[in-house]
């Protein structure tokens, strides 16, 4: 799928493309690096930030995510979206996985008594969320189209609107509607009543 137009994919006033940076990136060019840091750095953030929560395993996720796009530009293939729908995936997965990891190490070191609770936090919310993304879930998820599983990713994880959603990846907003409307079908179809039990549908996606 070509880049669509926009002022981050295809700039109009004579900056390069985002596909253009990558394929100096991946000759060495140090600048392009910074001008796609520049562009997505700051989404890349806060779709982190809603995620984890905590502000320095945010940043941790988008410096991981960055790190890797330097080491292997390569592995952005323009043929199967665009480059930011690609680099928000690849955060949303990377903030998934270390949102798991500190929850595992949580569980390794408080002691399991009965008189010990932890006090509810502000991220307790979207913790419990996460949480849900059970093995059964994130298979469910796994069967969707690539780019259904895109908008589901941003809109429930990430806590993006229909609106963001649509200006992160370069997609008509009536094509991400369709989009998350087949892919809550599709997974009610296979989950039953989880979904809606878990998600409530007042979440992102509707709003």
């Amino acid at each position: 799928m070509a880049e669509p137009p926009g002022p981050a994919a295809a700039p109009r006033d004579g900056r390069p493309t985002d596909f253009e940076l990558v394929q100096r990136l991946a000759q060495g060019d140090r600048p392009a690096f910074g001008e796609l840091y520049d562009r997505y750095g700051t989404p890349a953030y806060s779709l982190a930030r809603r995620i984890c929560v905590d502000p320095e395993l945010a940043e941790d996720v988008v410096q991981e995510a960055f790190l890797a796009l330097w080491r292997h530009p390569a592995r952005f293939d323009p043929t199967r979206g665009s480059f930011g729908t690609w680099l928000m995936t690849l955060v949303h997965h990377r903030a998934v996985d270390a949102v798991r990891k500190e929850n595992t190490q949580r569980r390794r070191t408080v002691p399991l008594t009965d008189d010990v609770s932890p006090p509810p936090t502000e991220g307790s919310d979207h913790a419990a969320l996460v949480s849900v993304v059970s093995a059964e879930v994130r298979a469910a998820l796994h069967t969707l189209p690539e780019e259904q599983r895109q908008v589901i990713a941003l809109a429930y994880l990430g806590g993006y609107t229909q609106c963001e959603v649509a200006k992160l990846t370069g997609v008509p907003l009536g094509t991400v509607k369709s989009r998350t409307f087949a892919a809550i079908r599709r997974l009610r179809g296979t989950l039953g009543n989880l979904w809606t039990g878990e998600t409530g549908e007042t979440t992102g996606a509707h709003r």
